[in-house]
């Protein structure tokens, strides 16, 4: 059974960074895009960024600048980078992989609070 495994969330400063990191176990398993989603109380899930297995990558406008997804497709694991943190990027973060031939995984979440 594949299980998305998430770690690195925690309480950081306004300005400050975090690493997430995710990495798929179990059965040997092909993915074709890898992402993070968020989760903010009283809000709808939203896409944060997002990768493929060719390298192509997106994010939300919020994030731009500030954000950098990476992923080792060998290894199956993906990485969001965040700098210069802020109040509003306060939620729960969610990996999520699209698997091939279809489906979809996601990770149990990790708590992300930026304050002062």
């Amino acid at each position: 059974q594949v299980q998305l495994v998430e770690s690195g969330g925690g309480l950081v400063q306004p300005g400050g960074s975090l690493r997430l990191s995710c990495a798929a176990s179990g059965s040997r398993i092909r993915i074709n895009v890898m992402g993070w989603y968020r989760q903010a109380p009283g809000k709808e899930r939203e896409l944060v960024a997002s990768v493929t297995s060719g390298g192509s990558s997106l994010y939300v406008d919020s994030v731009k600048g500030r954000f950098t997804i990476s992923r080792d497709n060998a290894k199956n694991t993906v990485n969001l980078q965040m700098n210069s943190l802020k109040p509003e990027d306060t939620a729960v973060y969610y990996c999520n992989a699209v698997v091939i031939p279809g489906g979809s995984l996601w990770g149990q979440g990790t708590q992300v609070t930026v304050s002062s």
